[in-house]
């Protein structure tokens, strides 16, 4: 007995899956660019980088950007959704009364690896070890007699930048 395989039979056991897979994806993707903030039209893997890299000067990039797209407006950077703010009011309004949603930082290999497991003030996730860790740097690192006992040294460092600026 020889085991046969028509075309359809691969067609109906592959593709149709894989259609309706992408059919599905592309209808939640449409409800969800919907909910999202406007921003300008990206490209399929890299998204909005081909705007962005093409200037040295990335704050006039986003200006650009911002004077037609609105003073808030999404990019994308890749796989990285990102949420660009260009009005002080705005800022206020996020920092104020939307201070918990944007505290968090993105995971990070990197910051993983580098910091032991985002032990760090800059890399660790917002909760008591955070708060912990920022209680430490402003009441040891930050107070102003260690800010002060520094005087010295930031005059010297303030010197040899001027020396530098005037040489060059």
């Amino acid at each position: 007995m020889e085991f046969q395989i028509s075309l359809f039979q691969v067609f109906v056991a592959f593709f149709l899956p894989l259609v309706s897979f992408v059919a599905t994806r592309k209808s939640r993707a449409g409800n969800l660019t919907r909910r999202l903030i406007p921003g300008p039209r990206k490209l399929p893997l890299i998204g909005n980088l081909h705007q962005i890299a093409v200037s040295d000067l990335l704050h006039r990039t986003l200006r650009d950007l911002a004077n037609k797209h609105g003073p808030i407006m999404h990019l994308q950077l890749g796989q990285v959704s990102t949420v660009v703010v260009s009005s002080p009011e705005m800022a206020m309004e996020i920092m104020k009364t939307h201070d918990l949603v944007f505290a968090y930082r993105p995971f990070l290999v990197v910051a993983m690896i580098t910091t032991y497991g985002c032990t760090n003030i800059a890399f660790s996730p917002l909760g008591n070890y955070w708060r912990h860790l920022r209680k430490i740097c402003t009441e040891e690192l930050l107070s102003a007699a260690r800010v002060d006992s520094f005087g010295s040294i930031r005059e010297e460092e303030v010197l040899n930048l001027v020396e530098t600026i005037k040489t060059n």
